[in-house]
């Protein structure tokens, strides 16, 4: 009886363990990407606050973006979590946007004064297939996309990648939502 409740409280504490946790708005490639990527001097993130009418129900904050370069363009971040499937897949792609079982991984998005994006960069990958989302080469075409251009459609202007469906299609339309939300907050839409 005692080795049948110990094993139970172990594999409950395993599942706690292997929970999703929060992001981690302070990962050490944040501040990489910011000073080494970018080039930013001094940078310092401030959360931006919408009005609650702008940004409901997603996982990931908007933040304002300091730094000592006068000459730096970079202005606005976004860091937030895309939904994937677990190995084996996905039984239902709808589960995911409605909180089913998935893994998932973080990004952060930067933007100019103007809302365009200047660069994506998945910074958290605890997906356990697809990773070739985080391609450098890959995200590239997310450059220059603000809400005025068409919109993203993978196999259109967005490349596909084969085996990492979910994950494509998770990121450019989260890709394209905070980008509608950045440039509404802008008035730029």
């Amino acid at each position: 009886m005692k080795q049948s409740v110990l094993i139970f409280v172990l594999a409950a504490l395993s599942c706690l363990a292997y929970g999703r946790g929060d992001i981690n708005y302070e990962h050490k490639a944040i501040q990489k990407t910011l000073e080494k990527s970018l080039s930013l001097v001094n940078p310092q993130l401030s959360e931006l606050v919408l009005p609650a009418n702008y940004a409901t129900g997603f996982e990931g904050k908007f933040f304002n973006v300091a730094c000592d370069n006068t000459d730096a363009d970079i202005k606005y971040m976004y860091i937030g979590r895309v939904n994937s499937c677990r190995a084996g897949g996905c039984s239902m792609p709808s589960a995911l946007s409605q909180g089913g079982e998935s893994e998932y991984f973080d990004y952060l998005m930067v933007f100019n004064a103007k809302g365009e994006v200047i660069m994506v960069k998945v910074f958290n990958y605890q997906a356990t297939h697809g990773h070739e989302v985080t391609a450098k080469g890959w995200l590239k075409q997310f450059i220059g996309y603000n809400t005025s251009e068409n919109e993203l459609e993978v196999g259109k202007n967005i490349d596909s990648i084969s085996g990492a469906t979910i994950s494509v299609n998770g990121i450019t339309q989260d890709i394209s939502d905070k980008t509608q939300i950045i440039n509404k907050y802008l008035g730029q839409s």
